[in-house]
């Protein structure tokens, strides 16, 4: 089983929530107990709805920075956590080639997704042995100890690290400036067009959005219109 202390999960959703894009990071365990996160902890990254793109010097810096604290490797990079601004937390054909790509040397692997619906995946990878993966459950452990929020050092560590990726709000994701916009429904008249033109992932995450939020649209006497 795949466990957070409350901290941990906590940290997570105020990542999640903090605008309408994949967020990713790793957890930080133990060395008694593995599997158990402990903090959710980020690097430099480019995100959109649909990717989340780590710094390769960022990600060195971080490996370094925990060798320093007298972590091993399998404490703080063999949990990769992510989330998905929808409602599925199913991994995209992205995620499984990354997960395949960069973990695929270490001796055992987690990929764990939230959705921002609350959905979560959590799938074990082992390489040893006759190696093969396995879906594992998850949970908040309340029995562990844990601090209070620090929601200003979050933000502090999500400005620092989360760097938006310009397209995701421009272009083919609608021509919005901000996620707020989004939310408000004020959609192009060419928004159908822009629809068509998006990748298969960020299509359906728009539509996603749009069939579970009946607060985006409301229905005109001609069904084809919205306002």
């Amino acid at each position: 089983m795949l466990r957070f202390t409350p901290t941990a999960w906590a940290k997570l959703l105020y990542f999640r929530d903090r605008k309408r894009t994949e967020v990713g990071g790793f957890g930080i365990t133990s060395i008694d107990d593995p599997l158990l996160v402990e903090d959710f902890v980020t690097v430099k990254q480019d995100v959109t709805a649909v990717s989340v793109a780590f710094d390769d010097e960022a990600v060195a810096d971080h490996f370094e920075d925990q060798v320093d604290l007298g972590r091993l490797p399998e404490q703080f990079c063999r949990i990769w956590l992510h989330t998905h601004p929808g409602h599925s937390p199913q991994p995209s054909d992205t995620d499984e080639e990354t997960f395949s790509r960069v973990f695929s040397q270490c001796q055992w692997a987690v990929m764990f997704i939230l959705a921002r619906g609350g959905e979560s995946f959590a799938r074990l990878r082992f390489n040893v042995g006759p190696s093969g993966h396995a879906a594992v459950p998850v949970e908040i452990d309340y029995g562990q100890a844990f601090e209070g929020s620090n929601v200003d050092a979050w933000e502090v560590e999500y400005q620092a690290n989360v760097n938006i990726g310009k397209e995701h709000f421009t272009g083919s994701a609608f021509g919005f400036d901000d996620a707020d916009d989004m939310a408000s429904g004020a959609y192009p008249s060419d928004w159908l067009t822009d629809l068509e033109s998006m990748e298969p992932e960020e299509r359906q995450l728009v539509l996603s959005e749009l069939t579970s939020r009946s607060d985006l649209w409301e229905e005109t006497e001609n069904t084809d219109e919205f306002i």
